[in-house]
């Protein structure tokens, strides 16, 4: 018998991963010294940053079925190649003093090393945890939250004594080694492989539901609510970027905080992004997936109604923190979500397809957050419209319930006529 690995093994490998793709949180920490040194404006550097969480989700819906069939630890050390070439390739870029050789290492090349990087050991938790997926996908996803805190500092104490170019260099290689060492540890469970007591747990009456249906990518993505998943994320993912990109300025204009105490409120958001993934994607192994997206939600209708009349700086703050928590959030359950309503015959495949949305949210939401800002010349009505966003949200959170209530019947009906047929439960 080939022994089984530990899939808490398997969760730090995942976790190691991720805290590497990360990174690319961090890349506001390369602005100023590529601005300084080269002259460009902080949008053209900004750009590079767009291209590689674009590319993300792309290659993440591309490279699904190469997950699928490769199997994690091929797919992570490819995405380890990709993302070690990105990054240090952007050394190269700058050693030529190329914008556009950034562009294509750092975007193109380290956003598809993202995008392998991202699904690869997720898709492989939810299958190790059948009995705690949020927990487990939280657990990865929080690292990516979390990884600025590291590799920002780490980066900024390299330019400084090294300079740029090297930066790249070293960062590059560190992802290289982290990734694939991370990689080789990574596998599916054994064919009918369940953790010690779940079966066990199931008999005495414990509440483990079994999932909606065993559906492949292409039948997923035909059916409603893989695309009702796919615009909840969208809108989720829409309007918390936005806030994000422009959550300094709107707190200074909104509540008087000098530019020190809201870039240090900037610093704090990240830990609430980071702590929201581990913290609603544990909770919905007890209350459920439907009800913690509905929760999203309600409080960021109440969040972003509320922020434009809250002169008060802590309450402010705390309505920014929350939004935070469920941006975050969003990422982290959505992997387990998938699972329950497809299941885990090709997860990382749908998973990689329900990703597109943040990539095209990534985009819409800095847009859409410009266009209106520069036509009303106040948040107020931005933030208005980005809650009237969140009902259309909460509405198709509900919607979603239907479906699933249907299936479920379904589920049990199929269930009743096998056991009248058979006299028993096969």
């Amino acid at each position: 018998m080939e022994k089984v690995k530990n899939r808490w093994l398997i969760a730090a490998s995942a976790v190691g991963i991720h805290i590497s793709i990360g990174s690319a949180y961090a890349w506001s920490v390369y602005t100023n010294p590529l601005a300084d040194q080269f002259g460009w404006g902080t949008t053209e550097i900004s750009l590079a940053f767009s291209i590689a969480i674009f590319m993300l989700g792309f290659s993440a819906a591309f490279m699904g079925k190469f997950v699928e069939k490769h199997g994690p630890r091929k797919s992570g050390m490819l995405a380890a190649i990709f993302f070690g070439i990105g990054v240090a390739g952007s050394g190269l870029a700058t050693a030529a003093g190329s914008l556009y050789m950034l562009y294509l290492f750092y975007g193109v090349i380290g956003g598809i090393g993202l995008g392998i990087g991202y699904i690869a050991p997720v898709s492989t938790l939810v299958k190790w945890f059948p009995d705690r997926r949020g927990l487990a996908t939280g657990l990865a996803i929080m690292g990516f939250g979390f990884a600025a805190l590291i590799s920002g500092p780490a980066a900024a104490a390299l330019i400084n004594s090294i300079g740029i170019t090297t930066t790249f260099f070293v960062m590059g290689a560190i992802y290289f080694i982290v990734m694939m060492l991370a990689s080789q540890y990574l596998a599916p469970p054994p064919k009918g492989w369940v953790p010690e007591g779940y079966i066990e747990k199931e008999q005495n009456g414990g509440k483990i539901k079994a999932d909606l249906s065993q559906l492949t990518a292409n039948e997923a993505i035909k059916t409603r609510r893989f695309w009702m998943l796919w615009m909840m994320l969208f809108l989720n993912v829409t309007c918390g970027i936005a806030v994000i990109a422009v959550a300094s300025p709107m707190a200074q204009g909104i509540t008087g905080m000098t530019p020190i105490a809201a870039a240090a409120m900037v610093g704090v958001m990240g830990l609430f992004n980071g702590a929201g993934r581990i913290g609603w994607a544990s909770l919905s192994d007890y209350i459920g997936r439907p009800n913690v997206y509905t929760a999203f939600f309600i409080i960021q209708i109440a969040a972003f109604f509320l922020l434009p009349i809250t002169s008060n700086v802590i309450l402010f703050q705390i309505l920014l923190f929350a939004i935070l928590t469920c941006y975050g959030g969003g990422f982290a359950s959505i992997p387990a979500y998938i699972g329950d309503l497809f299941g885990t015959k090709q997860l990382g495949a749908i998973h990689g397809y329900i990703l597109t949305a943040w990539a095209v949210a990534g985009v819409v939401g800095p847009v859409l957050l410009s266009l209106i800002y520069d036509t009303t010349n106040s948040y107020n009505l931005t933030m208005t419209i980005f809650g009237i966003l969140f009902i259309v949200a909460l509405a198709i959170s509900l919607w979603i319930r239907v479906d699933i209530n249907r299936l479920r019947e379904k589920q049990s009906e199929s269930l009743k006529n096998l056991t009248g047929a058979t006299g028993e439960v096969q």
